[in-house]
């Protein structure tokens, strides 16, 4: 099999590698808010506590928890997609920025990384396998 024919066929699975993105980006995603609100699978804040869900990391707990479910089975994936980059970019300026300009040095990767994932999704939708898809959106 000749290289173009390889790539050809591997181009032509883009659509369903854009699915498989979204479905395990969402569903490790998810695992931030349930941190926050549940310290499950561990915990994230200091002394092992969860957030209380009328603070501001409570809000943000429950945008990843919710927010990424509904991104992971692909419902409303655009608008909830584009939400969840603007909450990534302000964690992003309010906790990491602060400690420095490079998400290397300041522990921001994650943040910035989701940011422009969830950037993109909003922009190139769920992909096939999705509730999206199977409503015709």
């Amino acid at each position: 099999m000749s290289q173009t024919n390889i790539s050809d066929k591997w181009a032509d699975r883009s659509p369903e590698l854009r699915s498989v993105l979204r479905i395990v980006a969402a569903f490790i995603f998810m695992q931030f808010g349930a941190a926050k609100l549940f310290a499950f699978p561990m915990a994230l804040l200091p002394g092992g506590g969860t957030a209380r869900l009328a603070s501001e990391i409570g809000a943000a707990g429950i945008l990843e928890l919710v927010g990424g479910g509904l991104v992971l089975i692909g419902l409303f994936t655009r608008p909830i997609a584009f939400l969840l980059a603007g909450e990534m970019a302000v964690a992003y300026f309010q906790v990491h920025f602060p400690k420095g300009f490079w998400p290397a040095a300041n522990g921001g990767v994650a943040t910035v990384l989701y940011c422009f994932l969830w950037l993109y999704i909003s922009a190139a939708g769920a992909g096939p396998w999705s509730l999206d898809a199977k409503r015709g959106r």
